[in-house]
């Protein structure tokens, strides 16, 4: 790498340990979550968080907005919750001379993070109020388009197993989040340290780190990884495999698998991979850096069928074979 290179991805790495720091001094354990959620914000992707109550779902995202000098809203989702509430609506407004004319009322999606708290609890209709803001980083309302400010960073939460007046998240919308990540039960060291945090008389706050100009400049540069075409060709390979009706689809696949990965699934692992990348002091792309992240990339895009839940197979133990088996790139 050449003295110009080697700084970028310094910085990068400096930049990246003071927020993943700062976070940790609010959240115990979770490393490789609070990584892979500072992943998708510079990546310009999602998060879906998963885990039971009380593991620190909706903390998480509190604090990463606290450690980052961005704007921050939360939505707690219910099943009365209507897309109005989320994106705004026309109001009536009069002026001081009497007339009266329709102004745009933002929503709280108009913001830098949010948060979308216990989202599978709100109606499909609300729900896709989400998908134009994610995926077109704009809001439709009244006949006019409105942009969002950037960056905007949607996380998610969800709780795996409170499923009584819940509405699953569809197909169309799970596809738009770029990681899927689970937090579990923290261990007893982790879970004393909790407590010992938590039952102090000062509360725990993370300070800004970083702001948004260098969050955007991160982003950049994230992007400007060099990907070669075998590991492009390897990506795509993992995401073939997890398809039951290609040739090339594994045999757990086959058996257990409604429907693979989209091609969105092969943009998330090479996005992921390039952050990956940087944090191991390279500025390309190796196969070691997909692997690293198909499980967060792909498990919600693996699709899986009866036959699996019934011999209680995962999506992760499917991944888990597919890289097994998948045949590295020629070089």
């Amino acid at each position: 790498m050449t003295s110009s290179v080697e700084q970028q991805v310094k910085v990068f790495q400096d930049r990246f340990s003071q927020v993943v720091d700062e976070v940790s001094k609010v959240i115990v354990g979770n490393g490789d979550v609070i990584s892979n959620v500072l992943t998708c914000l510079l990546v310009r992707g999602h998060v879906l968080l998963e885990g039971i109550p009380g593991v620190g779902k909706t903390k998480l995202v509190q604090t990463l907005s606290d450690a980052t000098d961005l704007g921050f809203s939360r939505i707690q989702f219910t099943p009365d919750l209507m897309p109005g509430d989320i994106i705004g609506s026309n109001v009536v407004r009069e002026t001081d001379d009497g007339k009266k004319s329709f102004e745009f009322q933002r929503g709280p999606v108009f913001t830098n993070i949010l948060l979308a708290d216990e989202i599978n609890r709100a109606t499909p209709k609300t729900q896709s109020a989400l998908l134009e803001a994610m995926q077109e980083n704009s809001v439709s309302a009244g006949g006019s388009t409105h942009k969002l400010d950037q960056p905007f960073f949607v996380l998610a939460t969800q709780n795996p197993i409170e499923m009584e007046g819940t509405y699953p998240l569809p197909e169309a919308q799970m596809d738009r989040f770029l990681f899927k990540l689970r937090l579990d039960f923290p261990e007893a060291a982790d879970l004393l340290t909790i407590v010992e945090r938590t039952t102090q008389q000062d509360d725990l706050t993370a300070s800004h780190v970083l702001s948004k100009a260098e969050i955007l400049e991160m982003r950049e540069t994230a992007r400007a990884v060099a990907v070669a075409q075998p590991v492009m060709q390897y990506a795509i390979a993992l995401a073939l495999a997890t398809h039951p009706e290609s040739s090339e689809g594994h045999d757990l696949a086959k058996r257990y698998v409604r429907f693979g990965s989209s091609p969105r699934g092969v943009q998330s692992l090479i996005l992921g991979a390039k952050v990956n990348a940087l944090l191991n002091d390279r500025f390309y792309v190796s196969v070691e850096d997909v692997k690293a992240v198909v499980m967060p990339a792909l498990r919600h895009r693996v699709l899986i069928n009866f036959e699996a839940e019934a011999e209680k197979v995962d999506s992760d133990h499917i991944l888990e074979e597919i890289v097994r088996c998948v045949a590295l790139p020629k070089t």
